[in-house]
């Protein structure tokens, strides 16, 4: 990460650069000048010295966020619903700033997947990507196996991205039960067309050390072929017991992989959520991956100037009219940066590189009074 500008740091304030306070997309001067900003550092001037606070641009809880573009809007995919109103709640938006809730004519949130396939148990479905594909739209989820009791990775079909999206398959795309389930499934289209799943093995849940894996997939999307081979293990201090949620990207001819790391909750006795973000080079779509030395590259941090951020994480980039966009989720903080236990909300900024390093801007939504 490149660090263009000063950092305040009263309590470790997330790494993170402040090139330009984005608007909405339909300002297309606006876009021009963020890609012409973001493809390096900006000059500062006196009144752009301190970091601009991260603003959620979706508040209600909504965990393991995945945005896809479609017929100029966005899609938003998330974790469950509470209260098992939906397996795989969605939101919609025009503009990546203002997003509702898609809801069914009768007022109930809309379920992009309302049936799960016979060998998954309901209200434990996390961290849904979509992928187009072959003109029809892949889920890959995390789901509970009935018969082990662990989280599990399917991949279900639709004709349409707001689903329903189903599979009749009898038991999940991949599991490793042996080392405690597999969750995090995000798939990746070479610039050849080949596609690849990355996943992590859910190994903390049992005690073990977690890995990031990768595994090609058939033509079709919905099959795995050849052996899964090891990425990254949490060997770093900050990760402490567990990386996950891998995110592969292409620029040119350098692979880069964001993942998560460490606790994702914010417990009782934690001043701020342990969970942060960080990233790995890697030779190829199949690695080796080395992770940078600078991470975390995105961590909590409180401050009564730059605001309160507290677990951020579970990251996907996506590109809308030719920018990439990186989102995440944090937890919801009420006032003094305290957690209101209210689940985790959708932030979005924009993308950037610099020297093949990943360069974060402001959020999307500015703050209050900015």
């Amino acid at each position: 990460m490149i660090i263009c500008r000063r950092q305040v740091e009263p309590l470790r304030i997330g790494i993170r650069i402040t090139l330009l306070r984005e608007t909405p997309l339909r300002n297309s001067a606006s876009l021009a000048l963020a890609a012409v900003l973001l493809g390096g550092c900006a000059p500062v001037t006196a009144n752009e010295t301190q970091a601009q606070p991260f603003v959620p641009v979706y508040t209600v809880n909504f965990p393991d966020p995945f945005v896809l573009p479609h017929e100029g809007r966005y899609l938003a995919y998330a974790t469950n619903a509470e209260a098992d109103r939906a397996n795989v709640q969605m939101a919609a938006s025009e503009d990546l700033v203002t997003w509702a809730p898609l809801r069914t004519d009768e007022g109930k949130l809309h379920d992009a997947m309302p049936v799960l396939p016979v060998w998954a148990q309901r209200g434990w479905t996390w961290a849904p990507e979509v992928l187009a594909h072959q003109g029809r739209y892949l889920l890959f989820f995390t789901a509970r196996e009935r018969a082990s009791g662990r989280q599990c990775t399917g991949v279900a079909v639709s004709a349409d991205p707001m689903g329903p999206f189903t599979s009749d398959a009898p038991e999940p795309l991949i599991c490793q039960r042996d080392l405690g389930g597999t969750i995090d499934a995000s798939p990746f289209r070479d610039a050849d067309g080949k596609l690849y799943l990355y996943y992590k093995a859910d190994a903390n849940a049992v005690g073990k050390p977690t890995d990031i894996f990768v595994q090609p997939m058939t033509a079709d999307g919905l099959g795995l072929t050849g052996e899964p081979v090891t990425l990254l293990t949490n060997d770093k201090a900050w990760e402490a017991h567990v990386i996950e949620s891998p995110t592969m990207v292409r620029r040119g001819d350098d692979y880069v992989m964001f993942y998560s790391a460490n606790h994702f909750g914010w417990e009782p006795h934690q001043r701020l959520s342990p969970y942060a973000m960080g990233y790995a080079t890697c030779a190829g779509p199949m690695g080796p991956c080395t992770d940078a030395p600078e991470n975390p590259i995105l961590y909590s941090y409180a401050d009564r100037k730059v605001g309160c951020l507290s677990g951020p994480g579970h990251q996907a980039v996506f590109e809308a009219e030719g920018r990439q966009y990186i989102m995440f989720h944090a937890h919801i903080a009420r006032g003094g940066c305290q957690n209101a236990r209210k689940g985790r909300q959708m932030y979005i900024a924009p993308l950037g590189w610099r020297d093949g390093k990943p360069v974060i801007g402001n959020s999307l939504r500015p703050a209050a009074g900015k």
